[in-house]
């Protein structure tokens, strides 16, 4: 008789513990939440996702949010950010055009352009890591330093990028290019975030740093990797963007997209405060981002609507990510 009660008490716990892994899954709510853009975006203009060239504008404002966002989740999760990541977007680029200029077959000259975003990257970890530096004040400082580096030697001129060729189509200059390399780097960043050492130690030490770092996970060293990750990845969407657009620009790039990949994060289901987060999520809340913008634009609403949604939108995800989670726990307990 104990048994079949059991049992019974189990059998209704069941589906409720389903609804609330549900409920608790950033990336379905933040698709499903996509899912409801789209669908009204469409009805009020049937030109929205019915044309190629609105899928095409839609995708390239998708792309180099999430790429950079991926760098700024792996970082956010382990409770720090990097603010200089627009630009070193457009710092890689004129590395590249340069190793170009000296003779480097174009393979080598796109390494040099990431390998010159791994330094910043390495100069933001170390410098927060080491010398224990905040890492808000350390990006800031080579925000600056960057900006003002990348102006000098270009002498603030753009420059073409490389000739229109299938590895220039491969690398962002085909329409559909950037968002096929967002999509792969969504997966495989998403397959290290949870399923290697390295990802669920990012993700340890964010939510414990102290029980982490007595757990013997060393902790300076992963936060190294993840500034950077974040600089390269940075480094790449701005190669990739200069393809696609057929210039290289010392302006390009800047505090907006920065600050774009970090609203795609944090919509995407990532706090601030660290200790959690997802790659997919974040690039469901790219989505979301170049939806609203793509969608106001066919309707009519000028930008400056979209950057006051845009700062909504980041306070109600946070406000309902804060609240879900509490409700889930209660509702589990």
């Amino acid at each position: 008789m104990t048994s079949s009660v059991t049992d019974q008490q189990k059998s209704r716990e069941r589906p409720r513990r389903q609804s609330w892994s549900f409920v608790r899954s950033s990336e379905l709510r933040i698709l499903l939440v996509a899912l409801i853009l789209c669908a009204y975006f469409e009805i009020a203009n049937h030109d929205f996702l019915l044309t190629s060239a609105s899928l095409q504008n839609l995708s390239q404002f998708i792309a180099p949010a999430a790429i950079i966002a991926f760098g700024e989740i792996m970082l956010m999760i382990g409770g720090e950010i990097d603010l200089s990541a627009g630009m070193v977007f457009a710092f890689a680029p004129f590395i590249m055009h340069f190793a170009l200029e000296a003779g480097f077959p174009i393979g080598l000259a796109i390494l040099a352009g990431l390998a010159a975003a791994g330094v910043v990257g390495f100069i933001n970890g170390a410098v927060t890591v080491y010398l224990r530096i905040p890492s808000f004040v350390t990006t800031l400082g080579t925000l600056f330093f960057v900006n003002g580096f990348t102006l000098t030697i270009s002498q603030g001129t753009p420059v073409p990028a490389p000739e229109n060729t299938l590895f220039a189509e491969f690398m962002g200059g085909w329409g559909y290019s950037e968002i096929i390399w967002a999509v792969a780097l969504a997966l495989i960043m998403h397959v290290v975030l949870r399923h290697t050492r390295w990802g669920l130690h990012t993700v340890a030490s964010g939510a414990n740093p102290l029980g982490a770092s007595e757990a013997g996970i060393r902790i300076k060293r992963l936060k190294l990797g993840n500034f950077i990750l974040a600089a390269v990845l940075a480094g790449l969407t701005g190669i990739l963007e200069g393809f696609r657009i057929a210039s290289i620009d010392p302006q390009a790039g800047g505090n907006q997209i920065m600050f774009l990949a970090v609203a795609a994060g944090v919509i995407g289901g990532t706090p601030l405060a660290g200790g959690s987060g997802t790659i997919i999520g974040g690039l469901i809340g790219a989505a979301v981002l170049g939806i609203l913008s793509d969608g106001f634009t066919l309707i009519g609403i000028n930008a400056f609507t979209f950057n006051m949604i845009l700062g909504a939108a980041i306070l109600a995800a946070m406000i309902f990510n804060i609240h879900i989670a509490r409700l889930a726990r209660k509702g589990e307990s």
